[in-house]
């Protein structure tokens, strides 16, 4: 071909193919930078669009009900008010009123000693359709007369099936049909003839809401207030958001999303820096192809097209295995999703798919663009002249004298002095090392964080040895529960005879009517030494009357730290003051946690008691149980070492913060390595010289690291107050997704040695992802090295 003519049909693709050919390097890292990009950003965009995706469809397609309120059915003329209640201002639709009575429902089958279901909201209504809430048949059929009862799948006792029988108080009931109500307003369904049987008080109301306006907390408690002035006064005795129902149903999963984000956006700027530097350094080294090319008749525009494509085959490939691996990793935590709101599994959404693969070869194609471009508009003559020459020399001599002067060997000034010679790729290297540093901090804080949270998150956690008054059948689940509970307080009194024992706390759990909750809240009631308990506001409860509860039932009764509530039981109630907001992971965070006095009126059939017990100083555990369970045993009790608290999804957190690190470390160390391999390939003839004047391998390799070392150092030293600052951001956020507010003692995990640990990380980093090149150059010939130009 002559100068100046166009090339030919296919010339483009054979100089792309060719590029691709000459860089495998390049085009190695070019791919695994933008598959971690696009697997981060797959997983966090597909988990925030996901996991609303369930509740939302249900509740939209059931009609559910945006506010479902409860009335007590002993005010007069009520029922006529609450039909009238419908045409209130800022009401859409209204279904109702159904009778609704708290029961137990037990199971006519043998259960163990002492069990005591939770308090079901069961409501009478004749049929599962209406303008409000229709009620979805999973198995079975509807409630068609007295004696049968309609189960919700959320609250289902296991095993229970079409066809098992239960008792509600005295009354036998058989479960023909199993419903999913989208806005859980109950948790069982009769005919409403059957209600006033199941109760000795007389049935309460339920009336069920669609709002004009229902997108905020404050669009719904302004419905609820014109509700509750329409109706008459101290008639509403409970009341229910459908917001409140949806922020449970998406909590597990919405706490992956800010650090899921937050790793995208790491994935995302690291991608940009590292294929940036690639295509710089290739457009860099290739300066004299580039004339050459513009030589042959090669207009600017196509020889940045051919770069632009050279970045794009590999990122391309990177992208279709980040869909694929973002899916993958999202599949345990849709699975959470599904079971937590009891639907088919969710898929990360086919749109989002498309979106982030092309988004990011959007990000690729603009990165190579650019100095593709530049380099291209240089005249052919002076591209073509200039070559592939060493650049920075007079920079890198005055750094050379500047650092001979230190009592230094010749190869670690000779190192020292190479970034100084390249301030540019030098800061390109320091970033990615920095970007790393920054993630392996912000790693060792989140994983810090997780494990205080998981062990901090059991206010009942019982020290070395927990003491359980009912043993479990001989010959597994399915044997009889003939044995009975032991005595409470003859194990107390054991325990506190016994050499060893510091101390020993009981506890008793059922579950209680708390109105406003569809099936009550359970209830730990104490004896003995307080708990291990992380207060978050108020104190632990001191005097009769006072309890403590965690975030999630402040945030699904709508009651404040100082305010009362009633807790019932079969008809007894018994009111309590919360003094305090614990942090507490256990039961969805809806324990209500008191003094055994303070619901004795309840006369509640708690469950055995379960005692912890702390051990004095010295005390060897396996003696101190074999010792205890022989005096136990006889008793009917038994002593165990306590377990640690687990969590799945604590677990999966961990994991995938695990993975998502050591992906973005490999990114770093892979930029370091390119980097490392031009400046290396820049300087060969450098080397050689050196080699020739004396210069040992060992002495080439220590001139390579010590400089990538330096960069570390100072990349280091940036990136691990970064990480450790983005951390003390990510974990309030993730506590807030998930209804919780984590501690700050939790979250100041950074301390002692860490944050100077944490300062070096970059060193090993950067030396890592050096070494490969460094070894290179110490096995490079001299002669080779004298006639590279």
């Amino acid at each position: 071909m002559r100068p100046g003519r166009a090339p030919r049909p296919g010339g483009l693709g054979r100089v792309v193919r060719a590029g691709l050919g000459r860089r495998r390097l390049q085009t190695a890292v070019m791919t695994l930078t933008t598959l971690i990009a696009v697997a981060a950003a797959t997983l966090a965009l597909g988990l925030l669009v996901s996991s609303r995706g369930p509740f939302d469809r249900a509740f939209e397609g059931q009609s559910g009900a945006h506010l479902t309120v409860r009335f007590a059915g002993s005010a007069g003329g009520t029922q006529q008010r609450l039909a009238d209640s419908a045409r209130t201002a800022g009401v859409a639709e209204a279904a109702g009123p159904y009778p609704l009575a708290s029961v137990r429902l037990w199971p006519l089958r043998e259960t163990p000693p002492g069990y005591t279901p939770p308090p079901s909201t069961l409501v009478g209504r004749a049929a599962p359709d209406g303008p409000v809430d229709r009620v979805a048949l999973v198995d079975g059929r509807w409630a068609a007369a007295p004696g049968e009862i309609v189960l919700e799948r959320a609250t289902l006792p296991p095993g229970v099936r079409p066809g098992a029988r239960v008792r509600a108080e005295r009354v036998e009931l058989t479960v023909v049909g199993i419903a999913s109500s989208a806005g859980r307003s109950a948790d069982a369904w009769v005919v409403p003839e059957q209600v006033a049987g199941l109760t000795t008080a007389g049935p309460d109301l339920q009336m069920l809401y669609r709002l004009t306006a229902s997108g905020t907390a404050e669009d719904v408690r302004a419905g609820q207030e014109a509700i509750a002035a329409a109706v008459p006064g101290g008639a509403v005795t409970g009341t229910r958001s459908y917001l409140d129902v949806r922020q449970v149903a998406q909590q597990n999963t919405a706490a992956f999303i800010p650090f899921l984000t937050v790793f995208a956006f790491l994935g995302l700027a690291m991608s940009v820096l590292v294929i940036g530097t690639v295509v710089s350094g290739a457009v860099a080294a290739g300066t004299r192809r580039i004339g050459i090319l513009k030589a042959l008749g090669f207009t600017p525009l196509q020889v940045g097209r051919a770069y632009v494509a050279q970045a794009l085959l590999p990122a391309s490939a990177g992208a279709l295995l980040g869909v694929l691996l973002g899916n993958a990793l999202a599949v345990p935590v849709m699975a959470q999703v599904a079971e937590v709101y009891g639907t088919a599994s969710v898929l990360v959404p086919v749109w989002v798919d498309v979106l982030v693969p092309a988004a990011a070869l959007a990000v690729v194609a603009a990165t190579a663009f650019v100095p593709a471009l530049r380099a291209a508009r240089l005249p052919a003559a002076l591209v073509i002249g200039r070559g592939g020459g060493i650049t920075g020399a007079r920079r890198g001599l005055r750094a050379r004298h500047a650092l001979g002067r230190l009592p230094l060997p010749r190869s670690v000034v000779l190192g020292l002095a190479g970034p100084l010679a390249r301030p540019a790729r030098a800061a390109t290297t320091g970033s990615a090392v920095a970007f790393g540093a920054l993630a392996v901090t912000l790693a060792v804080g989140l994983g810090g964080t997780l494990v205080a949270v998981q062990t901090g998150g059991d206010p009942d956690r019982s020290g070395a040895v927990t003491v359980r008054t009912v043993l479990p059948p001989e010959g597994g689940p399915e044997a009889s529960f003939a044995v009975r509970p032991a005595d409470p307080a003859a194990v107390a009194r054991v325990l506190a005879d016994h050499t060893g024992t510091r101390s020993s706390r009981r506890t008793s759990r059922t579950e209680v009517d708390v109105a406003g909750l569809t099936g009550g809240a359970p209830l730990v009631a104490y004896e003995g030494e307080g708990a291990a308990a992380v207060m978050i506001s108020g104190r632990w409860f001191a005097a009769r009357g006072e309890a403590v509860v965690a975030g999630r039932f402040l945030k699904a009764t709508g009651l404040r730290v100082g305010d009362d509530l009633v807790v019932s039981e079969q008809g007894r109630s018994a009111r309590l003051t919360i003094v305090g907001e614990v942090f507490d992971l256990g039961d969805d965070g809806m324990t209500l946690r008191t003094s055994l006095e303070s619901v004795a009126v309840l006369e509640s059939p708690y469950l055995p008691a379960v005692f912890g017990v702390e051990l004095t100083s010295g005390t060897d555990r396996d003696r101190y149980l074999a010792e205890l369970n022989q005096v136990l045993e006889p008793l009917g009790a038994q002593a165990s070492a306590t377990e640690s608290p687990s969590s799945s999804v604590l677990t999966a957190m961990r994991g995938l913060i695990a993975m998502l690190t050591l992906m973005l470390v490999a990114v770093a160390g892979l930029g370091v390595l390119n980097t490392v391999v031009l400046d290396t390939r820049d300087r060969v003839h450098d080397q050689g010289v050196l080699k020739a004047l004396g210069m040992t391998p060992r002495q080439t390799v220590v001139q390579v690291l010590t400089g990538v070392a330096a960069i570390g150092l100072v990349a280091g030293a940036v990136g691990a107050p970064l990480g450790a600052a983005l951390h003390r951001a990510v974990m309030p956020a993730m506590g807030r997704a998930a209804g919780f507010t984590i501690p700050q003692a939790f979250i100041d995990v950074h301390g002692g040695l860490l944050p100077l640990l944490m300062a070096f990380a970059g060193v090993p980093l950067a030396v890592a992802g050096a070494s490969a090149p460094a070894f290179w150059a110490a096995r490079t010939r001299t002669a080779r090295a004298l006639r590279a130009e």
